[in-house]
């Protein structure tokens, strides 16, 4: 299977998570069906959605319906904003869990850091690892304040961290402590939707390698050791994204990518929460 092409890494409590993988954002009902089950048809194994982006019904729809042995998937969810602290995320995980018609998440994340309630929902989440029905746990949008706020109090290091992570948005002090601390990076919106397509730059290495500006852009994190969750609902570009990992960029042109950042974001800036 093609799956094969993808590389993995192993996170800090050995769970074996895909580098690349589908996220699901702003997709809904058959559409978000059928993207996944394109997805897995392709070979992708790790899928990404969130109780916020309201498609868990139709993600654990289309688990069921490709035939995949669940084991062979790592399937990702998060908790929602209005579900933070210990009692109220306890019974936010157990929905998600219900709505995806499964008895485990291979991991769980709180999905941005809440000024009111994240330390009882990082309780929660080990709790829920604890357990059993979460086999990693992590956060998302945790840039280096929250990070060092989080190392006080948790017990459980997180296995990763998913940020808006571009060569536009380079945030290296959150790269070099999750690395340093062995928490695995993860880019969200990670091609910008296609706004940096036109950078010279970019167009450039495209010309060289022969390659798509998303292909370029995905295979730059994946040479960082970051992994990657491109959202796409059409088969050709599932396909195209699926294939960044076939082949390599220099040294040299990975850390020329380092140097475009400009803080150019897609999403909100974390430090809102602060």
């Amino acid at each position: 299977m093609q799956h094969n092409l993808i590389p993995s890494t192993k996170l800090n409590n050995g769970a074996l998570m895909p580098l690349l993988g589908l996220g699901v954002y702003d997709m809904y009902q058959k559409q978000a069906e059928e993207a996944v089950e394109n997805a897995i048809e392709i070979g992708y194994r790790l899928i990404d959605t969130a109780s916020m982006y309201e498609n868990e019904k139709e993600i654990g729809n289309a688990i069921k319906n490709s035939g995949i042995n669940r084991t062979s998937l790592f399937v990702t969810t998060k908790l929602n904003n209005s579900d933070h602290g210990f009692e109220q995320a306890l019974r936010a995980f157990d929905k998600s869990l219900q709505l995806l018609g499964q008895d485990y998440v291979d991991l769980y994340l709180i999905h941005w850091p809440i000024k009111n309630g994240r330390a009882e929902s990082w309780k929660a989440l080990e709790r829920i690892y604890r357990e059993g029905r979460a086999k990693a746990i992590g956060i998302a949008n945790y840039t280096l304040p929250f990070l060092m706020e989080l190392k006080q109090y948790c017990e459980i290091v997180p296995a990763l961290n998913q940020i808006e992570f571009t060569p536009w948005l380079f945030d290296k002090a959150t790269y070099d402590y999750c690395k340093d601390a062995g928490i695995q990076l993860q880019s969200y919106s990670p091609i910008t939707r296609g706004i940096k397509f036109t950078d010279e730059r970019l167009s450039s290495l495209c010309e060289k390698y022969q390659k798509s500006p998303a292909q370029i852009i995905l295979n730059w994190n994946l040479q960082l050791g970051v992994s990657t969750i491109p959202k796409s609902a059409q088969k050709q570009r599932l396909q195209e994204n699926f294939d960044a990992a076939n082949f390599k960029l220099d040294a040299q042109d990975v850390l020329f990518m380092n140097t475009f950042n400009d803080g150019f974001r897609i999403c909100d800036d974390p430090a809102i929460f602060l």
